[in-house]
């Protein structure tokens, strides 16, 4: 079975350790190195390139959103997956401006952030509900109030395209839109490159970003 490599970046020892303990009883996950900021990730990956970072938000030295975009800029095959808290809004956008591939509450269970991994190793964006909520009360508190219809017009998107970006801000796969909006995957995929290239986008997590900016996500 081919494993999935996982680098854990936590300042707090016993985090690292705990995470590392659950994590590995998954038969398909190997925790290949241990960094305590952003800074020895980068070193971590320079040595054994994982497939996935799990990275905390808030260290000293060189925090999550410093360590993603050092390591993004390098590696951008590696997939970065923020665990932050309700209250980090601020850095969860900046994360994902970075290239993060997603976030998790740090007290999320164990299952939780295992089915976050594997999400975000196929190439899909991972979101909180609870966090994606929170960031769009914040958009609408800073006047970021988009009418749905202006969007649609700006961008020459239509219904379908905004379902998609709306699903995709959810965290769904592309097999999954397409079961929810029955379109088959293959459609789904070309209407994602078309809505990318409509928004001069380069992928799913900077389009997550544009939901949330433009309260298109639920």
């Amino acid at each position: 079975m081919e494993k999935i490599k996982i680098i854990l970046v936590d300042d707090d020892k016993l985090v690292r350790t705990g995470l590392k303990i659950m994590l590995e009883t998954f038969e398909d996950i190997e925790i290949i190195d241990v960094a305590a900021n952003g800074e020895e990730a980068l070193r971590a990956c320079r040595k054994n390139e994982p497939d996935v970072i799990l990275m905390d938000i808030r260290m000293p030295k060189c925090d999550g959103v410093l360590g993603t975009k050092l390591i993004k800029e390098e590696f951008s095959k590696i997939k970065v997956l923020i665990l932050t808290t309700f209250n980090d809004v601020e850095y969860i956008h900046e994360a994902l401006k970075c290239g993060a591939s997603g976030y998790l509450l740090k007290d999320s269970d164990c299952e939780l952030i295992y089915e976050g991994i594997k999400s975000s190793f196929k190439g899909n964006v991972v979101v909180n509900p609870e966090v994606a909520s929170k960031i769009i009360s914040e958009n609408i508190k800073y006047n970021n109030k988009n009418n749905l219809e202006e969007v649609k017009s700006n961008y020459s998107l239509n219904d379908k395209e905004i379902s998609i970006i709306k699903e995709i801000a959810n965290g769904l796969s592309n097999k999954e839109i397409g079961e929810k909006l029955y379109l088959s995957e293959g459609t789904i995929k070309n209407n994602i490159s078309n809505i990318l290239s409509k928004l001069s986008l380069r992928d799913r997590t900077q389009l997550t970003i544009f939901a949330f900016k433009n309260n298109i996500a639920d």
